[in-house]
């Protein structure tokens, strides 16, 4: 037996990404972006408003970074989501984020969210998707395993359940792709 909701927007897991952008000033400011993900190679797309100073921010700069909610960083994660910029332009500072310059693209690395997506605009459509080209992607030693790589594990990324409004980690390995498939060839 099923049970029908109709049309909802619900992907599962559904990333929580935090923007990291610079204003005018210099400023940084973060977003929880929770609509957004792999647009295709080489690309990265959110879903933003135009009335986020986030929207903005990029428009002005041409650039931003996506960096990945963690298990520790869910109380700063989610109020850079609920406390916009334009009412409260320190919410960077107040959630308790600092910021390193990227080398790459005008905008911000949180350093306390331990992988970053650097991105360069290309484009936004009507329709509010932001699409930016990876110029880099950054990761703190401490979340890279013994090759070198990052270890999802150790990143402990969070998820959003748009279903009950819901925050959680991430599970354990099940699987290895393009590799366990191969059994039943």
């Amino acid at each position: 037996m099923r049970k029908n909701f109709g049309a909802k927007t619900w992907l599962y897991p559904m990333p929580v990404l935090i923007v990291g952008t610079y204003d005018e000033n210099g400023t940084p400011n973060a977003m929880n972006a929770a609509w957004g993900g792999i647009y295709d190679t080489g690309l990265v797309m959110v879903c933003l408003a135009d009335d986020h100073k986030t929207t903005e921010n990029i428009k002005k700069n041409g650039a931003f970074t996506v960096s990945f909610a963690t298990g520790k960083t869910v109380i700063p994660c989610d109020y850079v989501g609920i406390v916009s910029a334009n009412d409260t332009p320190d919410k960077f500072a107040r959630a308790g984020f600092h910021a390193t310059k990227s080398e790459f693209v005008n905008a911000p690395i949180i350093d306390e969210l331990p992988l970053t997506v650097e991105c360069r605009l290309l484009k936004f459509n009507e329709d509010g998707i932001c699409i930016g080209g990876i110029v880099n992607v950054s990761a703190e030693d401490s979340i890279l395993d013994e090759k070198g790589r990052v270890d999802a594990k150790k990143l402990d990324p969070i998820i959003y359940d748009s279903s009950t409004h819901a925050y959680w980690s991430f599970g354990e390995k099940v699987g290895q792709a393009f590799s366990d498939g191969l059994k039943l060839k």
